[in-house]
């Protein structure tokens, strides 16, 4: 007998829906409207499906799935751009950017994302980190092989003076997080880079070489080291380097004032992040997953500059960084990276083996996370380099298929009804694109 996909995702909303309501929380969905997402969608412009080799039929596929993604209720918006041979093929939005959260009431006001909306990538922002990096290994400013020690003497306390640089891009270094007192698990503390470095300098190493995801430490480290080296901000620096030159409006570590009025809001959805996948989830980004939720849209948050977690960007501009990637580091006939720079940072380093931090299988570069036969971008996806950003955002390039996505969704959801369409849209978006 053959159980299709209809019937599994009906069997597990209504488990969702169950283990929701035995444990005291309401049904954790955005509304969705009747029939037709037209009236909660916005196309940008697009290139034709031919353009890009591509037909209407594949395109429509694939937009099916990203609409049953939305309709799984995980997210009150989301964004999606897709380039294949370079050209901007898919680039839209579905949903609000506030107002139709699980927790927001029926009357409140709201407001439609669209493919210009600022989006948080979360830790897809290492990505971002990891190749200013490279770049300045480019330039002959650092050696990646050097201990970070070399560049920022303090770091070499407790046990931590034998770290290099590479050890920090492929998350090796034994500092997978910081211990802290509950008082200072806030995010005010974000904005006080002095204050983190300082932690991070005095964390006593563990294990030198476990792969283990670091979720906020690692970006830290590399931003101060490039701060030290070129005596400018991290931001000015990305400025310099990689926002400017490739036209960016948004793209920016933090979210200026001017933009916050139209920036989408995050929320918590999907079943409850209970026992045993709680405590997974708070190791790796210190504080409780509802104070992340709640903690990401305050102005103190987009105040502050996070190495590993806050760069704003539209799914456009995502695709647009990982197409420049693609394109051996070329953008509008400017070279930003050489490409053998870029060979480097997507060079997997070892082999998918277990992450003590994520407790799941995971294969990295030096600032990467790699594909391979199942992986986060999909099925058959050897060669696929990108980064997950918390929970379900992506961004990548597959060289094999000659593509750049970015999916930027709003909704927190870790277990629910959204999983398995989220896998079926990554699967098509592979099929559809060969």
């Amino acid at each position: 007998m053959t159980i299709s996909s209809a019937a599994i995702q009906a069997t597990w909303t209504q488990a969702v829906k169950t283990s929701q309501r035995l444990a005291g929380y309401g049904d954790a969905r955005v509304r969705m409207p009747q029939g037709s997402l037209a009236a909660v969608t916005t196309v940008g412009e697009e290139a034709t499906p031919e353009s890009a080799g591509l037909t209407d039929t594949k395109i429509e596929k694939i937009v099916a799935d990203l609409e049953g993604l939305y309709r799984s209720g995980a997210h009150p918006g989301m964004t999606f751009a897709l380039r294949k041979g370079g050209k901007l093929v898919l680039n839209r939005a579905i949903g609000h950017a506030r107002g139709n959260a699980p927790c927001d009431a029926r009357d409140c006001e709201k407001l439609l994302i669209t493919p210009e909306t600022p989006v948080c990538l979360f830790s897809a922002s290492k990505a971002v980190t990891a190749i200013l990096t490279h770049k300045l290994a480019e330039e002959g400013g650092i050696d990646l092989d050097a201990p970070v020690a070399r560049y920022w003497p303090a770091f070499g306390r407790k046990g931590k003076a034998l770290i290099t640089v590479r050890d920090i891009l492929s998350h090796r270094a034994g500092i997978p997080g910081i211990a802290l007192d509950k008082a200072d698990r806030a995010v005010e503390k974000l904005n006080d880079w002095d204050w983190i470095c300082e932690h991070i300098a005095n964390a006593k190493v563990g294990r030198l070489r476990m792969v283990a995801y670091h979720a906020v430490t690692g970006g830290f480290v590399l931003g101060e080291i490039i701060q030290r080296v070129t005596g400018k901000s991290l931001a000015a620096y990305h400025e310099e380097k990689l926002r400017k030159p490739m036209g960016m409006k948004h793209f920016t570590y933090g979210l200026p004032p001017k933009y916050r009025s139209e920036v989408a809001e995050n929320a918590v959805a999907g079943m409850p992040v209970l026992f045993p996948i709680g405590p997974v989830v708070q190791r790796a980004l210190i504080v409780p997953f509802n104070e992340v939720v709640s903690a990401s849209n305050t102005k103190a948050f987009m105040d502050a500059v996070i190495p590993a977690g806050n760069i704003y960007a539209t799914a456009e501009e995502t695709s647009r960084f990982f197409q420049m990637l693609l394109d051996g580091g070329v953008y509008n006939g400017k070279v930003i990276l050489k490409n053998e720079t870029i060979t480097r940072a997507v060079k997997p380093v070892g082999y998918p083996i277990p992450d003590a931090t994520l407790m799941i299988p995971m294969h990295y570069s030096e600032g990467m996370m790699m594909g391979g036969p199942m992986s986060l971008y999909g099925p058959f996806t050897t060669g696929a380099y990108g980064h997950l950003g918390f929970m379900n955002i992506l961004g990548w390039a597959d060289p094999r298929r000659d593509i750049s996505c970015a999916l930027l969704v709003t909704g927190k959801a870790i277990l629910g009804p959204h999983l398995l369409p989220w896998m079926k849209l990554l699967a098509t978006i592979g099929t559809q694109t060969k």
